[in-house]
């Protein structure tokens, strides 16, 4: 019988993590710099284990691998995205991810094309999203001189807004934001500047300054946002990689499944997921695949979820 597979969460330390993934979700954190929950992975850097049923205690990596079938029988020889909850208790380097034609050549893994939905976000949060250099060579310049102020573009966010990040955007989460990030499977960051902060060991973290002038998109260009709102149902985005959706489930919903596989986040609320006839309960915090071969699926409660699909060069 073909079961959701419930996902254990990785817990990653970070110098600008905090408590939140704790304090709000349950987690059980590694320090009080607790920056990242990498709630559906496959990635080496932190590979999530099923934690029920079947499959109980298999990483997600071997299961794609030796049961194709449940994602749809894929092209990709990797599971190709990833999810992730993120306490930015401080703010995050200034970076910029590679495509997926420089991150093969140089770093032998998939570019990061990614997109954050805003969980919750201090008053006067603000995030880096994009830069104003006209060409490579002023970009250069601009970062030479320590110009930030007139490089990045900051702009103010609150709960339940949605940015979509392609690879080549310059970015960066401030301070006081708790956001779920669905991207590709790739862990390749090129830092542009880190606000000359120092780890524990006193040393400052490398910068990739060559390698972001290499992938940065010039000029910056906005992606255009065409959200649609159907019942229950938030379309985000539709693209490439990936599409997200968010589900405002009242009482009860029922999904039909097309796509070859669906990953689910509960951000709020408590119920019951039904199966082919059985039924698990879900709360806050739980993260889980449906996998292909489930059709049909019903949830009673009142729920808030994130909810990802493969888009076409993802299978």
């Amino acid at each position: 019988m073909i079961q959701p597979l419930f996902m254990q969460p990785v817990l990653q330390e970070k110098m600008w993590g905090g408590t939140k993934l704790r304090d709000i979700y349950g987690y059980s954190i590694p320090s009080d710099h607790t920056g990242e929950c990498w709630a559906i992975s496959a990635h080496p850097d932190g590979i999530g284990k099923i934690a029920i049923g079947t499959f109980a205690g298999m990483g997600l990596d071997e299961l794609y691998q030796a049961h194709p079938e449940l994602f749809g029988n894929p092209s990709s020889p990797v599971f190709p995205l990833l999810t992730k909850i993120i306490d930015a208790a401080d703010a995050l380097s200034v970076q910029v991810h590679p495509d997926d034609a420089y991150g093969m050549e140089h770093e032998g893994e998939l570019g990061k094309t990614e997109c954050w939905y805003i969980i919750d976000a201090d008053e006067g949060a603000e995030i880096i999203y994009g830069h104003n250099a006209l060409s490579k060579e002023e970009f250069a310049e601009m970062v030479k001189e320590g110009k930030w102020s007139d490089l990045l573009r900051y702009v103010p966010v609150k709960r339940g807004d949605f940015f979509f990040v392609p690879s080549g955007t310059i970015h960066a989460i401030g301070a006081g934001i708790t956001i779920l990030e669905t991207q590709q499977s790739s862990n390749t960051t090129y830092r542009v500047y880190d606000f000359d902060r120092v780890e524990q060991n006193g040393q400052k973290r490398d910068l990739h300054i060559q390698e972001s002038i290499d992938v940065t998109t010039f000029p910056h260009v906005d992606a255009v946002n065409h959200f649609k709102v159907d019942g229950m149902v938030t379309t985000f985005i539709e693209s490439d990689y990936f599409n997200v959706y968010k589900w405002d489930i009242t009482e009860s919903f029922t999904y039909r499944q097309t796509a070859a596989y669906t990953l689910v986040s509960v951000l709020e609320g408590e119920g019951v997921l039904e199966v082919a006839g059985d039924s698990y309960a879900i709360m806050k915090g739980m993260h889980f695949v449906l996998p292909n071969g489930i059709a049909d699926v019903r949830l009673d409660g009142n729920f808030e979820m994130l909810v990802s699909t493969p888009g076409p060069k993802s299978l």
